[in-house]
């Protein structure tokens, strides 16, 4: 990942989900709990099943005024953010998954 802020969760490990607020409260110099619910964007189950084969490899979706890139990849999943562009083409919300 070539983001200033990233991380790498271990599959199974840890909650994904958890780690993108963490991430998000970082980039943004706040406490996670000053942030908005992350359901109220993406359920984070969605995240978390990103350990187990059977859900996505990855997703995006906007959150807390960043770009929050999630990928499955093997045992690790790997999670950074990238600057909302005003004005882009991106939609909010969560874009399509690949699997």
């Amino acid at each position: 990942m070539n983001s200033e802020y990233s991380t790498t969760v271990a599959a199974g490990d840890d909650d994904p989900s958890m780690a993108v607020i963490e991430l998000v409260a970082d980039a943004s110099g706040i406490d996670p709990l000053e942030l908005d619910p992350l359901y109220n964007v993406i359920d984070p189950e969605v995240i978390d099943s990103l350990s187990s084969s059977t859900g996505f490899s990855s997703l995006e979706f906007e959150y807390a005024g960043h770009t929050v890139v999630v990928d499955g990849t093997g045992n690790e999943i790997e999670i950074s953010l990238e600057p909302v562009t005003i004005g882009s083409d991106r939609s909010s919300g969560v874009s399509g998954p690949s699997l």
